[in-house]
């Protein structure tokens, strides 16, 4: 029996950490180039915001073209997604790592020739249509380098989507949030260093430097790719869409919420930095934000929990629409900055647990498609945060700026508690019937038994 067991599987007395999953054969060479092909979700709205905020003055129109990206980036990176699952990784990342750079190019030309509102619109929608997937091909790849199988996709002899589960994916599942919320602290810190001490363009520059660079290297890696024969497995099955599922629809909705705070703390902190005279200082504040979630990241990875993924997004919801509550009040950056760390704190836990929630839903033919679903919701939701919070921004000030947040997270809180029994995953739910159904039949038999 032990030699069946993968070398990557730690033994069932040990936790199953971070060691182990970095030991899984090929691992390095997708994590380090995809690390910075992810930097354009990071770097990304923030470069075009302060690229825009010094050629027009305005964080509302800023926020707009911003915003365009985003929304164009939502609207694309499913159909990347289910590119991907079909024709393989390389075949998608190649053109559209390409297309990035160049429409990014672009979009800073524009911006610097002072061009019409429509000409930088008409830019930023391939800018964000092009946004490179990286993060739903890491999730993929390590499916894939664990076991498809392992992953459990309501295959005939299984027991559900949990069946035969590996006890690395849920440590993947951190990691993979970890190292997102470490391009939460590089990427708006180096951007918004580039773009106030360098050159207003150098941020948006860089980010399609990185992008192309890391999204070429990461292309290349065609060895630890998901293989094309999973995505053309019979679908007799399998939804059309991994949208189908209605429990990615519920997910989907929540991570508007996430992308809320994300776009909606961008601005008001940028706006906030302004009103202090101190520009410099956003960085260091969203820095300290994106810290939080890293942190949290790391640390749900550590903890063998013990409630349910839902019961934890749940949780993680509520405690940070709470702290998002409180952000307009403050007017001084150290208690800004203690919050901001607080709100970090909530988001990783309710990123980890969509994400792995995802997994138990979703077969393994679709999964790269639903994880994009999500992380397309998430630029979704920041870009129509940017725009938000910019309108406030400029007619009310940094204050209220920061209620976008509370607002996006508050009606995100809302719809997971009201469809919170769509994201129970099918195997548990049957796994609890059939428990309740041979408890009974046990305790009728005894009753029987003991009947005279």
């Amino acid at each position: 029996m032990a030699s069946a067991v993968s070398s990557t599987t730690p033994p069932p007395a040990q936790r199953a950490g971070y060691r182990h999953l970095l030991r899984t054969p090929g691992a390095w060479t997708f994590l380090l180039p995809g690390f910075a092909a992810r930097q354009p979700f990071a770097m990304l709205t923030i470069s075009i915001v302060l690229l825009l905020r010094h050629t027009t003055g305005s964080y509302g129109l800023a926020g707009a073209v911003a915003a365009v990206t985003g929304v164009s980036m939502a609207l694309f990176a499913p159909q990347s997604g289910k590119l991907a699952d079909r024709h393989g990784q390389s075949a998608v990342l190649v053109p559209g790592v390409l297309l990035h750079a160049a429409a990014a190019a672009l979009l800073t030309a524009l911006a610097l020739a002072h061009a019409p509102l429509w000409a930088l619109i008409a830019a930023a929608v391939p800018t964000g249509a092009s946004v490179p997937q990286v993060g739903p091909m890491v999730r993929a790849r390590w499916a894939a380098a664990l076991g498809d199988g392992a992953l459990g996709d309501g295959a005939p002899g299984g027991s559900g989507p949990r069946a035969g589960r590996h006890p690395l994916l849920a440590t993947a599942a951190a990691f993979e949030s970890v190292t997102d919320e470490l391009t939460f602290v590089i990427g708006p810190v180096l951007a918004t260093g580039l773009s106030t001490g360098v050159h207003p363009a150098s941020g948006l520059i860089a980010e399609a430097a990185l992008t192309l660079v890391g999204g070429l290297l990461f292309a290349a890696q065609r060895r630890t790719a998901p293989p094309l024969s999973a995505a053309r497995a019979d679908t007799r099955e399998r939804p059309a869409s991994a949208l189908s599922v209605p429990g990615v629809r519920v997910l989907a909705v929540a991570f508007l919420g996430v992308g809320s705070v994300f776009g909606g703390m961008q601005v008001a902190l940028t706006a906030f930095a302004q009103e202090h005279g101190q520009p410099a200082l956003n960085g260091v504040l969203y820095g300290v934000f994106a810290a939080g979630n890293m942190l949290a990241g790391v640390a749900c990875g550590a903890i063998a929990w013990r409630t349910s993924p839902r019961r934890r997004l749940l949780t993680s919801y509520a405690a940070l629409t709470l702290i998002c509550s409180t952000l307009w009040a403050v007017s001084a950056p150290l208690p800004l900055g203690g919050l901001g760390l607080l709100a970090g704190l909530c988001i990783a836990p309710a990123l980890i647990t969509g994400y792995s929630l995802v997994e138990a839903l979703v077969p393994a033919t679709s999964r790269t498609e639903a994880f994009t679903w999500l992380t397309g919701s998430v630029a979704l939701g920041q870009a129509a945060a940017v725009t938000a919070a910019g309108q406030l921004a400029d007619g009310y000030g940094a204050s209220a700026a920061f209620t976008v947040p509370l607002v996006g997270t508050a009606l995100a809180l809302l719809t997971v508690v009201s469809l919170r029994a769509r994201i129970a995953p099918r195997g548990v739910s049957t796994a609890i019937r059939h428990e309740q159904r041979t408890a009974e039949t046990h305790s009728a038999s005894l009753q029987t038994a003991d009947t005279p």
